[in-house]
């Protein structure tokens, strides 16, 4: 039997055999080293992203005290302010405000404007990995793309930006099950260094709007749409967070999928018509966010299991995007599969803001591969990194024969 167990090389090689058996074992099960209540089918998660029985916080309804849980570290408050101003980690009314102002430099029309940036880029990130005959596709291609694409639609300058996928890098490492103390103290210091950038950024823009997603969450503010300044802070370490992170990772892990994979590599070199189809299953097959936490803010049944309020439940989107009662042969790569109703972007009102413009991104970035490195083969086999939630490699070394 393949064993759920997130700190095991083995499964975060491949932990899709495990689901497997999770999803055979039954709808809900208590995990008790994360002490969380695992949800592995399809069915349920896409439900329970849409459940108002629970929240990505509970602080909006309890105290810690309360919901049974204990406050966290003191020191490390200044990760917890940024991360619990963010709309992802708020509910509403609080998360329908920040999102009503910020989806408006999300709209079709806006990311559609985009498109020429973003294909313009990522070409040139390609000509130079070709003009070296190869490199890191990590972190020539997969990278720059969309840390460049957030940063200018937030408005930092790029003499500034060098900073921007370290900090990002550790402040997420905080999502992971049980971090260390040493994840956590990264975390903090990136928290405090990058909001005290960002604040000083905003007293400029103050000074001197320009035409950038933070003059106008500013100008917002002044018409009387409140946004304090920690929550815009917030705001724009979410966007940049959440707006490359599974990007770079859906980037690499499809690269790698398709290089294991050469029939269907070959389908997609012959015909770059699939490529949209390709970008689907690519975050279906191998899923940059594997997991998902919920709060049980009113008591939940599931399959005749009761999950009691102050409960955490971890949604598994990599098991549901394998599960077989929806996706038909669920461990093949299919790039024409004709119905893939992946979860990767989540469901509900925390559905993922950014979607149409990660879509962009990847198109953008694999059509350019495909058509000015046709021979782009792997050319040393990549190391895991050794996280389970958000799940990436360290590299991808690639030449251009």
């Amino acid at each position: 039997m393949a064993a759920f167990d997130p700190w095991d090389p083995a499964f975060l090689a491949d932990p899709y055999p495990a689901y497997a058996e999770l999803r055979a074992h039954g709808r809900v099960q208590y995990y008790e080293p994360t002490n969380q209540w695992l949800v592995p089918h399809h069915a349920d998660v896409s439900a329970l992203l849409r459940d108002r029985r629970l929240g990505r916080t509970y602080q909006h309804r309890f105290t810690h005290e309360d919901f049974g849980r204990t406050a966290p570290p003191a020191e490390h408050e200044p990760f917890h302010t940024l991360n619990d101003h963010g709309m992802l980690d708020l509910e509403p009314p609080d998360h329908t405000r920040i999102r009503r102002l910020v989806s408006k430099a999300f709209t079709p029309r806006t990311v559609e404007q985009l498109k020429p940036y973003v294909t313009r880029l990522a070409g040139e990130l390609v000509d130079r990995l070709v003009a070296r005959g190869g490199g890191d596709l990590l972190t020539d291609v997969a990278e720059p793309l969309p840390v460049a694409v957030i940063a200018e639609m937030l408005g930092i300058p790029e003499t500034d930006r060098a900073p921007l996928r370290p900090w990002s890098a550790d402040i997420c490492g905080m999502y992971e099950l049980n971090p260390s103390e040493d994840v956590a103290a990264r975390a903090v210091r990136a928290s405090v260094e990058f909001s005290d950038y960002l604040r000083d950024l905003i007293a400029e823009r103050r000074k001197e709007p320009g035409d950038d997603l933070i003059s106008g969450l500013i100008a917002a503010h002044d018409e009387g749409d409140r946004l304090t300044e920690q929550e815009m802070i917030s705001t724009c370490v979410l966007l940049l967070n959440a707006g490359h992170e599974a990007t770079v990772n859906a980037t690499v892990n499809g690269w790698y999928a398709l290089f294991r994979n050469p029939g269907q590599l070959a389908a997609l070199r012959a015909d770059h018509s699939l490529v949209p189809g390709a970008v689907e299953e690519l975050m279906r097959y191998d899923t940059p966010l594997q997991l998902f936490e919920r709060w049980v803010l009113d008591e939940i049944e599931i399959d005749g299991t009761t999950v009691p309020r102050g409960a955490e439940i971890a949604l598994l989107f990599g098991s549901a995007n394998h599960d077989p009662e929806v996706f038909r042969d669920p461990e093949r790569l299919d790039l024409t599969r004709p119905d893939n109703p992946h979860i990767s972007f989540s469901a509900g009102i925390h559905y993922c803001i950014g979607a149409p413009l990660a879509r962009i991104e990847l198109a953008a970035s694999m059509t350019a591969v495909l058509e000015k490195a046709p021979t782009l083969t792997l050319a040393a086999e990549p190391q895991r990194k050794p996280n389970f939630v958000i799940r990436g490699l360290e590299g991808l070394a690639v030449e251009v024969r």
